[in-house]
């Protein structure tokens, strides 16, 4: 059912909230092309947080792809069982209707 995807993805997307900015934070080594990093520096730009930056909006960007391609596919099988068999949202206003509670 197209119930499937939605706790997982709803989970996935809690875990994947904006890092905490108070977090400790760990050396890595990262390799820029050397002019860019000349004219960065001299201009007094923090690189480590641009960088930082950088990898936090390419983060959110992959993460809402993914979100969109669950989404998609969920919707997918939705319209897959709609066409099977009928609306639900049809199926309970006929209920209603033949129990002459219709809205």
């Amino acid at each position: 059912m197209f119930y499937r995807g939605i706790l997982p993805v709803y989970i996935g997307y809690m875990s994947n909230l904006p890092p905490d900015p108070k977090a400790r934070r760990k050396t890595v080594s990262l390799t820029l092309n050397s002019e860019l990093l000349a004219k960065a520096k001299a201009e007094g730009l923090n690189i480590s947080r641009i960088a930082e930056e950088a990898v936090s909006e390419a983060l959110t960007a992959r993460m809402r792809e993914k979100l969109r391609e669950e989404i998609r596919q969920d919707m997918d099988i939705y319209n897959d069982f709609v066409q099977r068999h009928g609306s639900p949202a049809q199926a309970l206003r006929d209920y209603l209707e033949k129990r002459g509670d219709a809205v």
